[in-house]
């Protein structure tokens, strides 16, 4: 049973919802630790002065921002706390928003959020209006001596919380270089394309998508485990870079319509006329 990392409230206007916040992802990464080759050993790593390449205790580690090569200006943990955001067991409901109009590049961490003791009612009644009005909830909320801002959601039965980015966090496109300039396509690549893209079309099914890497890495780390002797097969190249676009899209077409039984079984164009003409 999953247990809450943090409970509080929602508050609106004059409404508070007691909530408690849960995990709405567990992270499957896998970890590897260093070790000495010559016996399994495993690695430490230890802090070390740059100047001197003695170790260095944590009591005499101190922070520093860097302002110029080499220069810092050192801040103490007691100023820190004076700034920290004062901490709060409330999530502010700041505006309610159309989700469509939040680039999705600005979500960060999602959570789901519960009704507290006492407090499903509220929690109901807040989770209808915001399906029936369709709006989301942009609010803020402290956790782990952080302010961030979040967003608020109807998502399956519960309301979901989403952290994000703020506006200056985000790189800005006209930071990036080589993007291409408004060119009109050919319409029959256009016309082509589409046709890839609706052919590739399908509802959303998250079941259907593995994490085939980490599938294999632990495939090969249960085998090794049990004694077995590995052989691997050398990456294939990768293919050349795509010259003729028409030619790319058409083969494309041409490889779906094949993978597709129905499109399969239709008579191609060359036999509908010879059809015609008998």
């Amino acid at each position: 049973m999953a247990r809450p990392m943090w409970n509080g409230s929602i508050s609106f206007g004059l409404v508070n919802v007691p909530v408690k916040m849960f995990n709405s992802v567990k992270r499957k990464t896998l970890h590897f630790n260093q070790l000495r080759a010559s016996d399994g050993c495993r690695i430490r790593l230890k802090k070390v002065c740059s100047a001197d390449g003695t170790e260095v205790a944590s009591e005499n580690i101190i922070r520093g921002y860097e302002i110029s090569p080499e220069r810092y200006v050192t801040i103490t943990d007691d100023e820190l706390q004076v700034l920290n955001p004062r901490t709060t067991r409330s999530i502010d409901i700041e505006d309610f928003v159309s989700l469509e109009e939040i680039d999705p590049i600005y979500f960060e961490q999602s959570y789901y959020l519960v009704p507290d003791k006492g407090a499903a009612k509220a929690y109901s009644l807040l989770f209808a209006a915001m399906k029936k009005t369709n709006k989301i909830a942009i609010a803020r909320i402290v956790m782990r001596n952080k302010e961030y801002l979040a967003a608020i959601r109807p998502a399956g039965r519960a309301l979901s919380l989403a952290t994000m980015y703020f506006s200056d966090e985000i790189v800005s496109q006209d930071e990036l270089e080589a993007l291409p300039e408004d060119i009109a396509p050919n319409e029959r690549e256009l016309t082509m394309a589409e046709q890839l893209i609706n052919s590739l079309s399908a509802a959303f099914e998250p079941e259907k998508y593995h994490d085939e890497y980490r599938e294999k890495v632990l495939d090969l780390i249960e085998k090794k485990a049990e004694g077995q002797t590995v052989t691997l097969q050398p990456a294939a190249p990768e293919g050349g870079k795509v010259i003729d676009l028409m030619a790319a899209l058409e083969a494309s077409l041409k490889a779906m319509k094949k993978d597709d039984p129905q499109e399969a079984a239709k008579p191609s164009r060359t036999r509908r006329k010879k059809a015609g003409a008998q």
